[in-house]
């Protein structure tokens, strides 16, 4: 039986408005632990999505803030003091999914705290000029206000760190990163993927020159890049799926042979992927979970080949030999479009079957096992060095004779 059974357990995420990755990796830690409470610094999940959740979550002040729940981010400044108003005494454990304020949860020495980090905060840490840069805060008082604040919540950040007993890192890349802006070592646990929904079908036909991709349209999944790439490739086509504040300028950018479907729902994705002869991905991504899902499928990967790609695709030239896609070693149109003539040439090297099998290694079952295992783990040695102290704590007997 799991050392957790029978716990109190709190789980808190950053804040919950749409279903993405993060999210995804929330539903199976309540899951895993279908006893615990679900915080969080803002709720407002569409209706068919809120459903996954448990009926009741529990949130900060800033939720009653005018206009929170569409622009939370613009109390990005009070974030640390709200996660820290969440009143967390009553529980055992805790475990926060965080990649920005929610492992910064205030818990007490009699608590366990396990964070599962997607990432540390980017636009605080290596990631703070791109974010400057993007939103056009590049000079003057905007600049200065935003290093300002960056900077206190770059020292808030850190000194959350030892109150985590354990950090679970979204992949080896991120454990990287938690080891170079928190100084600690971190568990790769990677996200888990729903293989059973995202399978091959050999009844459907790939359409040859009529490629994949997909992302939220924001300028770090560099989506622009693909489109100019294919704009300069116009016998081939680019499908591109998903929503976001790029989505305008990308669709400006685009040539005839570039489509965008807006959002889908998985069953959707799951036929794009089918049809797809690969799937692209042009970001760094912290782990890359449709990477993962193309592969399930049998499709093939091309992508930029930092953060989680390195971590998921098996390159052509891999020793090990099982390719499931092409990397690209350059964020450059002429990259992209030779990395496409790459795998044009080699695909009859990359079989549909270890796609399938690469992508198993990251299967939702032995997620939720994992975490459980590793959770099991931190509770045991904690319990371990509660009664290491209590035995320090004793007052010694009094010697013969005394």
């Amino acid at each position: 039986m799991s050392l957790a059974a029978g716990l109190h357990v709190a789980v808190v995420h950053d804040w919950l408005v749409t279903f993405g990755g993060a999210e995804r990796v929330l539903h199976e830690i309540l899951l895993t632990f279908p006893q615990a409470d679900l915080f969080a610094v803002v709720e407002d999940l569409p209706a068919a999505q809120r459903g996954l959740f448990p009926a009741r979550i529990a949130t900060s002040f800033i939720q009653r803030l005018p206009g929170a729940r569409r622009h939370y981010w613009y109390y990005a400044p009070l974030m640390p003091l709200a996660i820290e108003q969440l009143d967390l005494g009553g529980y055992d454990l805790v475990i926060s999914c965080s990649h920005a304020v929610a492992r910064g949860v205030l818990v007490g020495p009699d608590q366990v705290h396990v964070s599962y980090v997607h990432s540390p905060m980017r636009f605080v840490w290596d990631l703070q000029a791109d974010y400057l840069r993007n939103f056009g805060w590049t000079r003057g008082p905007k600049r200065w206000l935003a290093s300002l604040l960056f900077h206190y919540l770059r020292g808030w950040d850190q000194r959350a760190t030892p109150s985590v007993d354990l950090h679970l890192a979204a992949s080896h890349f991120i454990a990287r990163r938690i080891r170079q802006c928190w100084g600690v070592d971190a568990t790769v646990l990677s996200p888990p993927i729903d293989i059973d929904r995202f399978r091959p079908d050999p009844a459907v036909a790939r359409r040859d020159g009529h490629y994949l991709a997909g992302a939220i349209h924001n300028p770090f999944k560099r989506l622009d890049l693909l489109v100019r790439a294919f704009n300069r490739m116009p016998e081939r086509r680019l499908t591109v799926f998903g929503a976001g504040p790029q989505g305008e300028t990308l669709r400006r950018l685009a040539g005839p042979n570039i489509d965008f479907t807006g959002f889908l729902q998985p069953a959707e994705v799951h036929a794009e992927f089918l049809r797809a002869p690969a799937y692209l991905s042009a970001g760094t991504e912290d782990f890359g979970m449709a990477m993962v899902e193309a592969q399930a499928c049998g499709t093939p990967v091309i992508a930029y080949a930092r953060g989680g790609a390195s971590e998921i695709v098996r390159p052509l030239d891999d020793p090990h030999g099982q390719p499931t896609g092409v990397l690209f070693d350059a964020l450059t149109e002429d990259a992209v479009i030779e990395a496409v003539r790459r795998f044009e040439t080699g695909r009859t090297r990359i079989r549909a079957a270890d796609c399938r099998a690469n992508a198993m290694r990251f299967a939702a079952a032995g997620f939720r096992a994992r975490l459980a295992a590793l959770v099991d783990d931190t509770l045991a040695a904690h319990r371990r060095e509660r009664a290491a102290s209590r035995a320090d704590a004793r007052p010694l007997a009094p010697e013969d004779g005394a």
